[in-house]
């Protein structure tokens, strides 16, 4: 294959499945869905600035590295000062770029992931039938003087809850939300496409099932 995360805090994930990177201990938290998080009365709302705001994704194979990014086509949260009360997101999947490819492969590559290459739909994120990723806070925590914020991604109708690292700053009418880098199992959302613990056979040519993801949202005091 020639050269693939959500959630954001908004998602996140999400696949993102494009190529995805080697297990490591920065994998996200992962449960099952959980119910949205609801907000006190006096929360101040907040919109994404989508301009602003996007979500880096790294994938591996065996034989290389590949990278990109994918946008956030809206979203809005309620915060208590800093703090994050509530929120949801929306990934325009339609958005996967690759970012270290340029000219025909890049455009090979981006048209594999998003499903575009007639008979390959199936093999990633089958962007045609399903456009948008989500992601819907459920809750934030702190582990050790580290925020986790937690919510529920979906990716191809398939949701499951991630909890991952997260920085938050209020700067006047803003609030600013960047994640660690951290990484998503991409067959927890059924993108299966080389993965060898789906498929037996594969030897080298296969793609790992962890992609990392880095989110940096923007929100503005609506």
């Amino acid at each position: 294959m020639k050269r693939i995360f959500l959630n954001t805090l908004v998602i996140a994930g999400l696949g993102l499945a494009f190529t995805s990177c080697k297990n490591n201990n920065n994998e996200a938290e992962m449960t099952e869905a959980k119910d949205a998080a609801t907000a006190q009365a006096e929360a101040d709302e907040y919109k994404v600035d989508t301009t602003a705001s996007v979500i880096e994704w790294q994938g591996e194979k065996p034989t290389g590295t590949h990278t990109g990014t994918i946008k956030v086509t809206k979203g809005t949260f309620k915060a208590n000062d800093s703090i994050i009360e509530s929120g949801t997101f929306v990934i325009d999947m339609n958005s996967l770029e690759v970012t270290d490819l340029e000219g025909e492969d890049k455009a090979d590559l981006e048209a594999h992931l998003k499903g575009t290459v007639e008979g390959k739909e199936g093999d990633f994120f089958n962007v045609p039938k399903y456009p948008e990723a989500t992601f819907e806070v459920t809750g934030i925590t702190e582990e050790e003087g580290q925020k986790m914020l937690e919510g529920n991604l979906t990716i191809m109708e398939e949701t499951k809850n991630i909890a991952f690292p997260v920085n938050v700053s209020k700067e006047g009418d803003n609030i600013v939300i960047t994640s660690d880098e951290f990484t998503i199992d991409r067959t927890k959302w059924n993108v299966n496409y080389g993965s060898k613990s789906v498929f037996e056979g594969l030897g080298d040519n296969f793609i790992y099932d962890d992609v990392e993801l880095k989110i940096n949202l923007k929100a503005t005091k609506a």
